[in-house]
């Protein structure tokens, strides 16, 4: 009764009866919860919005002024990108916690033997991914299926040398030189006002 897909996701497995009053307005006053709390938000001006600060901040202030298509942009920078990991371990879970393997169980052994056993070796790690099996689990691009024919592509050779890249390129027809870099525009918005 779940769906997942372009990153949102249905759960129909919850349901309300028809006649439970209390779950049905449960239900809408979850669906109609704004993003922000409505006390929290007023308009100064047609241009100018004001957000009062759950708690003060260390300096003082308790309000921000923003314009209308700021406060937009802070919020849809809140919305994560499709497949991202939401879960972050801190502390001694962390990836590259010093005494993570005192508490995170090792890889399993072979035959169900023991982890005292010394006539058991656990088992090796998995070799690392390549990339092309990378992009087509991320991605869901297949990097190694031929454009033209559809048929499996191998890497024949890697080039690592600049000048060999560069003679490639030029025979095959390519562009040798990258593409210059955009200069970054400036922010269309204004900067943030601090109420105290």
């Amino acid at each position: 009764m779940c769906f997942a897909a372009r990153g949102f996701c249905l759960h129909a497995a919850t349901t309300v009866e028809a006649d439970d009053t209390d779950g049905r307005e449960r239900l809408c006053r979850y669906v109609s919860r704004p993003p922000l709390a409505s006390g929290r938000l007023r308009r100064v001006d047609a241009d100018t919005l004001s957000f009062a600060l759950k708690t003060p901040w260390d300096d003082g202030t308790v309000q921000i002024l923003v314009a209308p298509l700021e406060l937009l942009e802070k919020l849809a920078a809140l919305v994560p990108p499709p497949r991202l990991h939401l879960i972050r371990y801190h502390g001694v879970l962390a990836p590259q916690a010093r005494d993570r393997a005192l508490i995170v169980p090792g890889p399993a052994l072979t035959d169900g033997a023991e982890q005292d056993d010394p006539g058991h070796a656990p088992l090796t790690p998995a070799p690392r991914l390549t990339w092309a099996v990378l992009l087509a689990r991320v991605w869901q691009l297949e990097a190694l299926v031929c454009p033209r024919c559809g048929g499996r592509m191998k890497l024949v050779a890697a080039r690592t040398d600049g000048d060999a890249i560069r003679r490639y390129l030029t025979g095959v027809g390519l562009p040798a030189d990258p593409p210059p870099i955009a200069p970054a525009r400036p922010p269309p918005q204004q900067e943030f006002e601090f109420v105290q």
